[in-house]
């Protein structure tokens, strides 16, 4: 069974940074596309960044968090990092990685092809 496990949440103030990884034990993991959710209380899951596979020369990002978050990869240590800075209080919620073997399209909170979830790590931006 795929495992993918998150870190890197907790709470911080707003303005601040947090840096979030993922990561598996996969050797398949350079050939994934690999992406990051979240979902706020009472609220559905959001797309928030996406990475192709391999190099990961394309990334994909939500308009909200656009210019503030930065996904990468390192294939040689099976993780993806989502780098958050200007952290706002609307960003709170639990992030989730997902990986995409064989491509994947979002259709509005239709999420095709993340066939591959974390359990998720709680971020918390106070105001």
């Amino acid at each position: 069974q795929v495992q993918l496990i998150e870190s890197g949440g907790g709470l911080v103030q707003a303005g601040g940074s947090l840096r979030l990884s993922c990561t598996t034990s996969e050797d398949k993991f350079s050939d994934w596309a690999m992406g990051w959710f979240r979902q706020a209380q009472g609220k559905e899951r959001e797309f928030v960044a996406a990475i192709s596979a391999r190099r990961g020369s394309t990334t994909y990002y939500a308009d909200p968090v656009k210019g503030r978050f930065t996904i990468s990869r390192d294939n040689a240590q099976n993780t993806v990092s989502l780098q958050m800075m200007s952290l706002k209080s609307e960003d709170t919620g639990v992030y989730y990685c997902a990986a995409a073997p064989n491509g994947w399209y979002n259709d509005r909170n239709n999420f095709v092809g993340w066939n591959y979830w974390g359990k998720g790590t709680a971020v918390t931006v106070s105001s």
